[in-house]
């Protein structure tokens, strides 16, 4: 390909929109423009680049006996109805109706309608195993898309789903597609981690997240060095004991005026924000729920989402807290509250602590709930820290910050009993298929090896990412030694298979340089005025010099280093 003829709009300046690196790059090198929030078009750079991943990936789902369809987009609510999740998904569905007033959804994932296909056509254990998997777009309305391809209202997923007669053969089916993800990161060159993780919408048992490390990243990994390791929705939190005040303390009331923080009242009380509780009022599909949580700590909303059940979770309004406690927004506590009480695990091993009094300018210190309230629950409730105990082998845990590449489950039996899939065994009785889903961002592949792979002048491409492996840089382009030497080398390159691109665009040699380091080709061939002495200047993108070389060694050179 020819840059003259090419539509690659670069761009110097970083667009004021892009937040992180790959964002900015992909905007930068004309990979991709933004349409809406959260949407974006691929130009010709960015669609080789997000073909080739797709290649990737589908290379290590087909070694592993996966077999590739293409499903709709367009869905019909029924489906989702019959599984529960026509509400469960909520705001972030994206719903309409056709003509007949029929209702119908942009697909956020495809569990159902795989599941319905295969209710269809399979019946007996002799079909049994299959996996099914679809390279698709996907759409989910996003409150706040952010960070380019990263979270957006519309993006392209692996998405797979294995059916098994029993859950040995989820087990093995689970197995492969663990090695299938193995395989297919490996070969896209990221550092990632994999992680145990929460199943959310999709439901089912078991889940497991592959991470890239990344400052960037929307979820914290917590890890440790006995190889434990869980995205922080799942990370369990082992309670740490603290020293609260011996005894059996009576209640007592103390006046905190305007005094509703927990950073507030350790300077009111002079004591430790280690020795308080919050209660947090939260709005639960509608309905007003207290959770409290030690004064240092901070909640974890998925948890108390999963055992809730609920749809929709948020911070209760003023007016909601106020119907609950009674009492102004900073004053609510557990004794006395008029709703529903979930408290951490942490919580249950302290006493004599301090809480809110459901009065304005209050607080109660001294408070035991085996003796002053009882909650509904006593459960996990808290996000992991840094320094906490490891859940497997109590050394400290660390926490980093990752993007989440690919996601894997074990569903069992969620979808295939709601939706009536199942297959007559060797006895001819009927029984519900085990079902596992396997998914993988491909957009986010590519936003997270642009992360792992740049520098201050550009991308820098894994050799097997690349849009092209080499560019050839004329340097004056009406110079016909130059340009004939050029093209020598564009066609014996191409005649070896070679993906190469030549920058014959009226442009000063500085320009087509940048733009090269820019959309990171591994290869640059520079032919300049060393042409007349039959050299050129070979570099790779990760060097710092150019060296001099005859037209044949520069193409002999690359072709050992692309295909090597």
């Amino acid at each position: 390909m020819k840059m003259s003829k090419m539509l690659m709009p670069t761009l110097r300046e970083v667009p004021a929109e892009a937040e992180i690196k790959s964002h900015q790059l992909m905007l930068r090198a004309g990979m991709m423009r933004k349409i809406a929030a959260g949407v974006y078009s691929y130009l010709p750079m960015g669609l080789k680049v997000l073909k080739k991943v797709e290649n990737i990936i589908r290379a290590s789902m087909d070694k592993y006996g996966a077999q590739e369809v293409l499903m709709p987009a367009i869905l019909p609510a029924e489906t989702y109805q019959a599984s529960g999740r026509w509400d469960v998904f909520g705001p972030e569905m994206f719903r309409l109706k056709d003509r007949n007033d029929r209702d119908f959804c942009l697909g956020p994932t495809h569990e159902e309608v795989f599941t319905e296909m295969v209710k269809s056509e399979v019946h007996s254990y002799r079909n049994l195993p299959i996996t099914l998997y679809q390279i698709q777009t996907k759409y989910r309305d996003e409150r706040r898309p952010r960070f380019g391809v990263m979270r957006s209202r519309e993006f392209i997923m692996k998405d797979a789903y294995s059916f098994d007669k029993d859950n040995e053969g989820l087990d093995k089916s689970y197995e492969y597609m663990y090695k299938a993800y193995h395989d297919a990161f490996d070969t896209m060159k990221l550092d990632y981690i994999v992680v145990d993780a929460d199943s959310g919408a999709m439901g089912g048992s078991g889940s497991q997240e592959f991470m890239v490390k990344s400052e960037v990243g929307e979820d914290t990994i917590a890890y440790c060095s006995c190889g434990y390791a869980a995205n922080n929705e799942k990370a369990a939190c082992v309670p740490e004991r603290i020293n609260c005040p011996e005894g059996d303390l009576p209640l007592e009331k103390i006046h905190t005026p305007n005094v509703k923080t927990i950073e507030e009242l350790v300077g009111y009380l002079n004591t430790d924000a280690k020795l308080f509780v919050k209660t947090l009022i939260y709005s639960a599909d509608g309905k007003p729920v207290a959770v409290m949580v030690r004064g240092d700590r901070e909640l974890n909303e998925v948890k108390l989402q999963n055992y809730l059940g609920c749809a929709e979770l948020e911070m209760a309004d003023a007016a909601t807290v106020q119907q609950v406690t009674g009492a102004a927004v900073g004053f609510a506590g557990p004794i006395g509250i008029k709703c529903r009480l979930i408290m951490d695990l942490e919580v249950a091993e302290m006493k004599n602590y301090i809480v809110g009094a459901n009065e304005t300018d209050y607080h109660f210190k001294n408070v035991c709930h085996e003796r002053d309230f009882k909650p509904e629950a006593v459960i996990d409730v808290r996000t992991i820290v840094s320094g906490d105990a490891c859940p497997h082998c109590g050394a400290k845990i660390e926490t980093a910050q990752g993007i989440e590449v690919g996601h894997i489950f074990k569903l069992g039996t969620k979808y295939s009993k709601a939706l009536n899939c199942s297959y007559l065994d060797e006895n001819g009785k009927e029984q519900a298929m085990i079902m596992g889903c396997y998914g993988i961002g491909v957009n986010r592949c590519v936003s997270a090896i642009i992360e792992q792979n740049n520098d201050e002048n550009g991308i820098i491409w894994p050799v097997n990412i690349t849009p092209y492996h080499v560019i050839i840089v004329p340097v004056n382009v009406t110079d016909e030694t130059q340009m004939k030497i050029a093209e020598e080398i564009y066609e014996e390159l191409k005649n070896q298979g070679i993906d190469v691109i030549m920058d014959d665009r009226n442009e000063r040699a500085g320009v087509k340089f940048k733009d090269a380091d820019l959309i990171g080709v591994p290869v640059r061939i520079t032919v300049g005025k060393l042409a007349k002495e039959g050299k050129v200047e070979y570099k790779l993108r990760t060097d710092a010099e150019a060296a001099q070389k005859t037209p044949s060694e520069a193409v002999s050179n690359a072709v050992k280093f692309i295909k090597g």
